[in-house]
């Protein structure tokens, strides 16, 4: 025991000497559950083994490289997104504004009206006008996202969604990622339309339509830049203003760009009042043109609008009411754009009018012109049911017709027997033909007018004649017969060439080639006295004029077609027609005269195929040597009109003459034009109602080539006729 009070404390062992207590300590857990980081950090750890130094150097410097490796990717594509974010503001810069991005064409366009104002061709690429997506109708708005591109109100110019699917099905189809569908966006479809910027250049030795296929090739730079311009023009403008870009620059078929110009080509009507069905058909178009045109083919482009349809109403644009309405109405052509008349007569007046202002132009022309619609579809209704009833399957015969008023203004034209065309050769305007007897009509009007009288006599019986050059020519009647003393009526009536021929040598063959063509026959006359036979070259479009000359009471004719001619949105025209009458060229009485002895043609002689149920009519028939060409040429009160019938390499006709069915197509047609038009008499004389005065006071003796046996003899011409006025300038008496 301690002193002092102190007490010593108890005897403990030495504790480096005391046995260490075997006490578990449970160990704290935290709110997971586990133990405490710091717990676990007392955890002894297994010793790290050390790699090889030859497995740890690669190791480490694949790890390196890679840091390295990621940190210049993620910068690289900063720098990248940054530079794609440059360019495409550069580029929206450039852009031009939305007013001048709408109509894209280098060359301007031309609609064609008929004589009543309604619109029957289309020449050029046309373009109705600006639309925009406010105006347009919405279905056609609806059915054109539908179609092209469903996320277009989502995406930002590029759907890489829209690639990819399309490179899938690329490469499914055994195609390169590039070739086929492209996936593209109406975005991205704009900015093609738009030649990324590039504008058309005339002197730059592409034509245009190489320039159009060179803004749509593919290639991965091509479609980098397509790219940067897609998203160029998503950040210039807003989504209806690119939409309005592209519905105004699209190609619809048929020679129309845009919206409004395809309504009015297709269906008639403004791009306004398109219901679901016609908005279902012109988006359709959009994938092939030429392939889902409805005037190329109608059962190909609905089943086209049927699949436009049906993603209309999978995407919510229309209900399942509306697009059972649809589908149970399809789409259907305006009349003109069903019918495809007068590719004929819209060629030629084309070739006519000035070149600057129709195959060249620049600026949208409307045309107003002679054509009749209603008349067009008769001669072609006519020619197709001659050549269906009455020619052999197979036969390679083509013929022409030309229906015109007496005062040249052609009313239809068919250029041969394929009549929906465009750009065909044209056998009414463009092929020389030989007229055969057809001409005989204007040796009878130069006769008339210098005195000679319908009732005159004339001797039909072999002569020679002496050609200097040629030696002696001795002509003959189709029939190889001789009829003796004949009026000059019934040598017309019966197409009789001896007596032509002689008529031709009496009056001369100078004044017979100045009344013909005073009448229109422009071609270049034979100098011969083959010249009565119709040995010389013209066209059928001249024909029917000279015919027409006949018909007005014997002035001279040129066949118009253009009326007027203006620029769109303009009130004034540049240019009008009014008339194509001109200088007369026979007097009236021999006129008068003339178309009776053609009356008689059609009445008792070699047309009388061509005698029309319920009018008179007059004409004359025209079959060339060894049947090569076949005429039918006549008129009523009302209309002429001229059939041709050939083929095309000059081989002849089998059993086919002028009064045959050349006179029966022109039955046809005159039947059907007059339809609807009263009886009215022809311009002629009567001479069982009134006698004939030839002449009105006494001449002296005409006698040049003294070849007749019979005939009237005292035929000098009047003063005040054309050939007397001719022959007043030269001297002659």
């Amino acid at each position: 025991m301690a002193q002092n009070g102190n007490r010593r404390p108890p005897l403990v062992a030495d504790k480096r000497y005391a046995k260490p207590q075997k006490t578990r300590k449970k160990p704290t857990k935290g709110p997971s559950g586990k133990p405490p980081r710091k717990t676990r950090k007392s955890a002894k750890r297994k010793p790290r083994r050390n790699l090889p130094l030859i497995l740890a150097l690669p190791i480490g410097l694949v790890r390196w490289v890679f840091r390295i490796v990621f940190r210049l990717g993620f910068v690289t594509a900063i720098i990248a997104v940054l530079g794609l974010g440059a360019a495409v503001w550069y580029t929206s810069t450039t852009i031009p504004p939305l007013n001048q991005l709408v109509d894209g064409r280098a060359k301007g366009s031309v609609t064609m009206l008929d004589r009543y104002g309604n619109t029957y061709a289309w020449r050029g690429n046309q373009f109705g006008g600006l639309v925009t997506a406010e105006t347009v109708s919405p279905h056609l708005k609806n059915a054109v996202v539908a179609t092209e591109d469903r996320r277009f109100y989502r995406h930002f110019g590029v759907s890489p969604r829209g690639i990819a699917s399309a490179i899938r099905i690329n490469m499914a189809e055994g195609r390169g990622p590039l070739e086929g569908h492209g996936g593209s966006t109406i975005t991205q479809q704009t900015a093609k339309l738009l030649c990324l910027g590039t504008p058309y250049d005339s002197s730059s030795g592409m034509t245009e339509a190489e320039y159009e296929a060179d803004c749509r090739r593919s290639s991965l730079a091509r479609k980098a830049k397509e790219a940067i311009y897609a998203m160029a023009l998503e950040l210039k403008f807003s989504k209806d203003d690119i939409l309005t870009i592209y519905l105004n620059r699209a190609y619809f078929g048929g020679g129309s760009y845009g919206a409004e110009a395809a309504a009015g080509r297709y269906y008639g009507i403004s791009s306004a009042e398109l219901s679901p069905a016609e908005s279902a058909t012109l988006a359709g178009l959009l994938t092939a043109p030429s392939t889902y045109s409805p005037t190329s083919s109608m059962d190909r482009s609905w089943a086209r609008a049927l699949t436009v349809l049906k993603l209309m109403e999978q995407q919510g644009y229309l209900s399942e009411a509306d697009a059972q309405y649809a589908r149970a109405n399809p789409a259907q052509l305006s009349e003109a754009a069903e019918r495809k008349a007068g590719g004929y007569f819209a060629d030629w007046v084309m070739g006519e009018g000035p070149s600057f202002l129709t195959r060249d132009t620049t600026e949208d022309v409307i045309i107003k012109t002679t054509f009749d619609q209603k008349i067009q579809t008769a001669a072609e209704e006519a020619l197709a049911h001659i050549f269906e009833t009455k020619v052999s399957e197979g036969s390679e015969a083509q013929a022409a017709i030309v229906v015109m008023s007496a005062d040249g203004a052609v009313r239809a034209m068919v250029g041969g027997r394929k009549t929906k065309v465009s750009g065909a050769f044209n056998r009414a305007t463009q092929a020389m033909r030989q007229t055969g007897s057809a001409f005989k009509p204007f040796i009878y009007a130069a006769a008339l007018d210098l005195g000679w009288s319908y009732a005159d006599v004339i001797v039909d019986e072999p002569i020679t004649i002496n050609v200097p050059g040629s030696g002696p020519w001795s002509p003959q009647n189709y029939t190889r017969k001789y009829y003796g003393p004949v009026t000059l009526t019934t040598a017309l009536q019966n197409s009789l060439n001896i007596p032509a021929v002689k008529l031709s040598e009496d009056v001369g063959r100078e004044n017979v080639r100045t009344v013909a063509s005073y009448f229109g026959i422009e071609s270049d006359l034979a100098a011969g006295p083959a010249l009565a036979l119709g040995v010389s070259e013209t066209t059928l479009l001249q024909m029917t004029g000279a015919f027409a000359g006949i018909l007005n009471g014997g002035s001279a004719v040129v066949p118009y077609g253009l009326t007027e001619l203006s620029l769109l949105g303009e009130s004034q025209p540049l240019m009008e027609q009014e008339g194509g009458i001109g200088k007369r060229v026979i007097q009236t009485a021999a006129n008068e005269q003339l178309v009776y002895m053609m009356n008689q043609v059609i009445e008792a002689g070699s047309g009388q195929r061509a005698k029309l149920s319920d009018r008179e009519a007059a004409g004359k028939t025209g079959t060339t040597q060894s049947a090569r060409d076949a005429w039918f040429v006549g008129f009523t009160a009302d209309y002429v009109a001229g059939v041709w019938m050939g083929y095309d390499d000059n081989t002849p006709l089998k059993g086919v003459t002028g009064g045959g069915l050349p006179a029966e197509i022109w039955k046809e047609v005159m039947e059907r034009v007059h339809a609807d038009l009263p009886p009215r008499p022809l311009p002629m004389i009567r001479p069982e109602m009134a006698p004939v005065v030839v002449q009105d006071t006494p001449a002296e003796t005409f006698n040049p080539g003294n070849i007749f046996n019979g005939g009237n003899n005292n035929n000098r011409p009047r003063e005040d006729s054309l050939i007397g006025v001719i022959q007043n300038i030269l001297g002659i008496n």
